[in-house]
């Protein structure tokens, strides 16, 4: 994609710029917009990669990816209140990380499990997780296995169905339910975990 060099006009562009103008001008091929969007969406971006790939240099990639499509793609945008644009992105983003798992045959979701075998009882979390910082969460979610950790973030995340994530990934709506209530058992164990050992 070409993009206009940078002008004198370009020194004139503000972090106070809000995200219709920031778009307007990265349609226009603004280089210093598609730095300032990079710039205040892509730690927003990377957690949603990384919440899905949990790689370090395979998720960079995914990042990279998906900023690309959204500047090919950002004139197909149309905003639809505050918010859309952050939006619009994390689906990107999301699409991409799922892609990448795809391509990557990394994508390997067990088959439908009768009453959710060898899962204990969700152990009890306390209802206060002050205590546990939010990167170490993060970090649990990212040892997940592809497919719990997959469901757990479409369903937790993207707020999608248990139906809506049966055709995104090509299997049932039980096997989908079992995969969160696997993931969740095995997120609450390692944070109830920490806590006994951080007491």
């Amino acid at each position: 994609m070409r993009v206009a060099p940078l002008t004198a006009y370009d020194m004139n562009f503000t972090d106070g710029d809000n995200d219709n103008v920031l778009v307007e001008r990265v349609r226009n091929g603004d280089r210093m917009a598609m730095k300032r969007l990079y710039d205040r969406y892509s730690g927003f971006l990377a957690s949603t990669c990384y919440r899905y790939i949990s790689d370090n240099d395979e998720a960079k990639d995914v990042i990279q990816i998906s900023f690309i499509k959204i500047f090919r793609a950002i004139g197909k945008f149309r905003p639809r209140g505050k918010g859309s644009l952050k939006a619009w992105m994390n689906k990107v983003a999301a699409n991409e990380s799922l892609k990448y798992l795809r391509n990557k045959r990394r994508l390997k979701i067990a088959g439908e499990v009768s009453e959710f075998p060898d899962v204990e009882d969700i152990p009890d979390v306390p209802d206060d997780l002050s205590t546990v910082p939010q990167a170490v969460i993060m970090g649990f979610i990212r040892d997940l296995p592809d497919g719990y950790r997959t469901v757990f973030n479409l369903y937790v995340f993207e707020e999608k169905s248990h139906r809506e994530i049966s055709h995104l990934l090509g299997i049932s709506e039980s096997t989908s339910a079992s995969q969160l209530h696997r993931a969740k058992a095995m997120l609450a164990k390692r944070i109830s975990d920490y806590i006994r050992n951080h007491e």
